[in-house]
């Protein structure tokens, strides 16, 4: 989401510098500058950002589409979101990434070589969890999907590192926003266009044609110009390494102040969020939604809610500031679970179905921009694109281990109550960013740092 937001602010015209990786967005007034539609550069990142978006659902909504037809049971869905645990602990692994040469392909260089050697696996993978069954195998069809999990986080890894090193800073906003429309373009492949290719044709060759998109990616390396490497040596021998990579950006960031109240904050912003949309397809199937009404309705529309939501979130920061925005939009988005309520009750409503999609993929817009650029604000700018990464990711943590309870949840509790417990689930958050706000406004933060 962070992604989507910079590049709605890029097509609207609103100049900005990204500051590094999946980091936040450090907005700054430039001179503007004109399209830059015949560089290549910038059709590569729209391919990486392709290949890197069509694997996320294939171990997430898609995979959980498939599961809830094989009639598993709602607490064995709900596990299935331990299998994203590679996209939050990817930091673990980025050092070696970062730092080796890469297994095969070197003559590529070490950003391309890396991008092809992950590539090439990942596209295996994906064919290779279509012909599992999960109704017969369920263990192996998991085991698979974590693999894809792994591979695609590894990838993401890398072509953060390329897009950063490709560019200059002046095309570092344009680049990361044909990245992300790239991106986005490939979930609603991978959603909505896998299913349709389930419907008529099952799901083997669905993910077969999902493995055959992220191709578009491998084109785009051997496309690619390998990116020069940047000013300076890194540190010399792996401990220093390492502790350069992974304890400096902690140690900073817990110099701050209220530093364990942020992390909480971070932790829990998504928690209700979390906990019900890894309930999404199994209760849409649950209702009697057909997978081209939940792809045409979840997907399609989904999208445009989501970008409508970040451009007005976008105008509510500039307008009231990040602190108020983030008190409205976080409400707004806490209230929207209750609409999972309304379809409950409602049933095989399309035209439910239609305003429960729009108002929580809208509200979750708006809440992403607003929550983006304060967490941006707190973020050091010694470590912004390390310390950034860090933090998202063992942020994600607890949503992946407690959003695994949601199945259990959902059958313990029904419908209707499950989901007024996930707008509940969002109060703590509230009440924590209510009392940072208070005690670290973002405007001081920004000036502190």
């Amino acid at each position: 989401m962070l992604r989507l937001y910079c590049a709605v602010l890029a097509a609207c015209g609103k100049p900005f510098l990204v500051a590094g990786g999946r980091g936040f967005c450090q907005f700054q007034r430039m001179a503007d500058s004109p399209p830059r539609w015949r560089d290549k550069r910038f059709l590569v990142m729209l391919a990486l950002g392709f290949a890197a978006g069509v694997p996320l659902p294939l171990s997430a909504f898609t995979l959980r589409q498939w599961l809830a037809e094989s009639n598993l049971s709602l607490a064995a869905i709900g596990f299935t979101a331990l299998i994203g645990l590679s996209y939050s602990l990817k930091f673990l692994w980025s050092p070696l990434i970062d730092h080796s040469p890469p297994p095969f392909f070197r003559a590529l260089g070490r950003r391309r070589g890396w991008l092809l050697s992950i590539q090439v696996p990942l596209i295996g993978a994906i064919v290779a969890l279509g012909q599992t069954n999960p109704a017969l195998d369920v263990s192996l069809t998991v085991a698979v999907a974590v693999a894809v999990a792994f591979l695609s986080a590894s990838q993401d890894i890398v072509i953060d590192a390329f897009r950063i090193e490709s560019l200059e800073e002046a095309d570092q906003g344009y680049g990361l926003a044909c990245y992300v429309w790239g991106y986005r373009g490939a979930l609603l492949a991978a959603t909505a266009g896998a299913l349709a290719m389930a419907e008529f044709a099952g799901w083997a060759f669905a993910f077969a044609g999902c493995a055959a998109m992220v191709g578009l990616g491998v084109a785009a390396v051997l496309f690619a110009a390998e990116p020069p490497r940047g000013p300076g040596l890194p540190p010399q021998g792996w401990a220093a390494r390492m502790r350069y990579a992974v304890i400096d950006p902690f140690a900073d960031f817990m110099r701050r102040r209220y530093w364990f109240a942020i992390l909480a904050f971070v932790a829990l912003f998504k928690l209700g969020e979390a906990l019900a949309g890894i309930m999404t397809a199994p209760f849409y199937r649950q209702l009697g939604f057909t997978r081209l009404e939940v792809a045409s309705v979840s997907s399609v529309f989904g999208l445009v809610a989501t970008l409508a939501g970040a451009l007005a979130g976008g105008w509510l920061v500039a307008k009231l500031g990040t602190g108020r925005a983030l008190i409205l939009t976080g409400i707004t988005q806490m209230l929207s679970n209750l609409m999972y309520v309304a379809l409950a009750f409602a049933g095989h409503d399309i035209r439910m179905l239609f305003a429960q999609v729009g108002v929580e993929n809208f509200t979750d817009g708006l809440a992403d921009a607003a929550f983006l650029s304060y967490l941006g604000m707190l973020t050091s700018r010694s470590f912004t694109a390390t310390q950034y990464a860090l933090l998202s990711s063992l942020a994600a943590v607890p949503l992946r281990t407690l959003g695994a309870t949601s199945g259990v949840l959902a059958e313990g509790l029904g419908w209707p109550w499950f989901f007024v417990l996930t707008t509940v689930a969002a109060l703590p958050a509230m009440a924590i960013m209510l009392w940072l706000l208070r005690r670290l406004p973002p405007t001081s933060e920004r000036s502190a740092t």
